[in-house]
């Protein structure tokens, strides 16, 4: 019996959102809608492949760990799934101030995959579908669905897609090239055509990622063991995760000139060097091989030698991204300490893929040319899991607004990283794979880790997205946290109790009572001091039982107050230009002062405040005066 063609199209129900792509931009969308009451239909081209480790088995880092934080507090998934899969975790920076701590874990890649799997199983909205997406269903200049490889027309109400690297995947190996979105699956064709025909600009990008080894044949002996830290802690401001009692250590080497020597004789068959790759990578992720050719002078580079779970032997070799043939690759490891007798499971490559410059979006990551399709991750010029998910997970929030007809979610640059992140895009745009530091952040002493749940729970549970239990938990936190500052304010400290502690950390004694806010300010007089100290405040302190958080909160508040006031009346004065509205319409040809630069950008930006207006590119100070005056401000 033939079944027919129409019947086959029309299989699936019409869902509210798919998601494309079911990478770590894919997951969060998916999850975040889903929990927000929407139907979600997930489409991706391998379901044993969802929220894939491409790169290197790990999460966080310097700016990275601030994103997941924040995407734990507004109630994405991607903390939890960390913190259950975690092998390892590391707070770095712990000697500079607390705007520079950042969480960092080294995680089992399989269980990762695993856990988001599961996650996504558990959650009753979401729905699966394997197939590739070869292009979108629009009816009358309307979004109405996708259509796959196989010949499915699956209706859907709006469309997320998160393609990571795999529109129009071009792989590179030495001197040869094949189709591929990753290693051992195919690139998708079809939806940057269609997009350029709706008149979408696209471009090229690259990234990379190093061998992977077998740890059997490593000899650590040679190398230096980077444990976790003796006290973890986590990701997850939730219970539903613990810290580790046990963890993996990484380890460190380093190349040499002989390992230089031996890559270098593999340069005319980089694809780096003869033309094969036109794209820009990473800036902050060079290749080895561009790494010792921009830094000639050096003559070693670290090499992060990271396991890749608890039980597997395979070992991913950070700080080795390359594109040379596997030859000179197994050639220049065995040169490296530890390495000498090194066996390889898989070579690395290089990777160009099709992006879409993100001034073609809103700052709710729907596109200005199509309504109902949002992009979120590496289709938006982005690189790194923590940028793409929480990328994911606003495209999921806003779709999911959109479509009850309610205002879009915006966090704005002094919210959270994400609205730095989101506004760079929007705003700037970038023409290579961007990747967050706090650097890019104005108010990053705002912008801690350890204050996304005060930061953002509230505002995350006001549209549906956090739960209750986490704002509760949010509520204590803030409790415990102004309960310990005014046990601080109120309890002195005498001298005979607090000089030797002084004298030890090379601080002036005290002649007098004082009270136990002022000396906690001293740099190097931590709390777990001044309750070493005051028997008093211990007790104190002990009859509040506050937790871990809270502790470090207050600690944080006192020691930092000035600085931390004077970030916040800076935030508040620059946001007074996001609340100056530009009417969508405007016509910044009629604004003769204007100059020529200004007008070009401005009308392909279209800003919707002045503030956002102030940050484009080729913007001067001047234009943005002319524009106040336009505005009768």
């Amino acid at each position: 019996m033939n079944v027919p063609r129409e019947t086959m199209k029309n299989m699936l129900p019409e869902y509210d959102v798919i998601v494309v792509g079911g990478g770590h931009a894919g997951c969060e969308a998916a999850f975040s809608a889903a929990k927000m009451g929407s139907n979600v239909l997930l489409v991706t081209m391998n379901l044993q492949n969802i929220a894939q480790m491409s790169c290197n088995p790990a999460m966080g880092g310097v700016a990275k760990g601030q994103i997941v934080r924040e995407i734990d507090a507004l109630g994405g998934g991607s903390g939890i799934v960390t913190d259950k899969s975690a092998i390892q975790f590391k707070m770095l920076n712990l000697s500079k101030g607390p705007a520079m701590w950042s969480p960092r874990t080294q995680n089992d890649r399989m269980r990762f995959a695993e856990e988001w799997r599961l996650q996504l199983e558990r959650t009753e909205n979401v729905h699966f579908w394997q197939d590739m997406v070869n292009g979108l269903l629009i009816e009358d200049g309307k979004l109405k669905g996708v259509k796959t490889v196989i010949g499915m027309e699956i209706k859907s109400k709006a469309v997320v897609l998160t393609n990571g690297t795999f529109l129009n995947g071009l792989i590179h190996l030495g001197e040869k090239n094949f189709s591929g979105g990753r290693s051992g699956e195919g690139a998708s064709y079809g939806i940057t055509e269609q997009l350029v025909d709706l008149g979408f600009e696209t471009g090229r990008m690259k990234t990379g990622t190093p061998p992977r080894v077998d740890g059997r044949s490593l000899d650590y002996s040679k190398m230096e063991e980077q444990p976790g830290d003796e006290n973890p802690n986590k990701f997850s401001y939730s219970d539903h995760t613990d810290s580790l009692s046990k963890q993996r250590s990484c380890y460190i080497t380093y190349t040499n000139p002989k390992t230089h020597k031996v890559l270098k004789g593999g340069f005319d068959r980089s694809p780096m060097f003869n033309g094969s790759i036109k794209s820009k990578g990473p800036r902050y992720c060079p290749s080895i091989e561009d790494k010792i050719n921009r830094f000639a002078e050096r003559d070693r580079h670290q090499i992060f030698v990271e396991p890749e779970g608890w039980e597997t032997v395979e070992i991913y070799v950070n700080g080795f991204s390359t594109s040379l043939p596997e030859e000179v690759q197994y050639e220049a490891l065995k040169t490296i300490p530890g390495f000498e007798n090194v066996k390889m499971f898989r070579p690395g490559y290089a990777i160009e893929y099709d992006y879409f410059p993100p001034t073609q979006l809103t700052h709710s990551l729907e596109t200005k040319l199509v309504d109902n399709l949002f992009f979120a991750g590496q289709i938006n010029g982005t690189t790194g899991y923590e940028e793409a998910a929480s990328q994911g997970l606003m495209a999921g929030i806003n779709v999911h607004l959109k479509l009850q007809g309610k205002e879009p979610f915006i966090l704005g640059r002094s919210d959270a990283y994400i609205g730095v992140l989101i506004d760079d895009l929007i705003t700037k745009g970038t023409e290579e794979p961007y990747r967050m530091f706090t650097s890019r952040a104005e108010f990053r002493i705002l912008l801690r880790q350890d204050n996304a749940d005060l930061r953002l729970t509230n505002l995350s549970h006001q549209i549906g997205l956090a739960s209750t239990e986490q704002l509760d938990k949010v509520n204590l936190k803030i409790e415990q946290t102004n309960a310990l500052k005014s046990i601080l304010k109120k309890t002195s400290v005498a001298p005979d109790e607090i000089n030797s502690i002084l004298e030890s950390k090379n601080s002036s004694v005290i002649k007098q009572k004082q009270k136990a806010n002022s000396l906690l300010v001293r740099p190097h007089i931590s709390m777990s001091d001044m309750r070493s100290a005051s028997e008093f405040l211990d007790q104190k302190i002990k009859d509040l039982d506050p937790t871990q958080d809270a502790l470090i909160q207050a600690e944080i508040q006192i020691k930092y107050d000035g600085y931390i006031s004077r970030e916040q009346e800076n935030a508040l004065k620059l946001n007074r230009l996001e609340e100056v509205k530009i009417p969508p319409h405007t016509d910044y040809s009629t604004l003769s002062s204007l100059s020529a630069e200004a007008v070009e950008k401005l009308t392909e930006i279209k800003p919707v405040t002045i503030g956002q207006a102030s940050r484009i590119s080729g913007v001067s100070p001047s234009d943005v005066s002319i524009l106040l005056v336009y505005l009768g401000r």
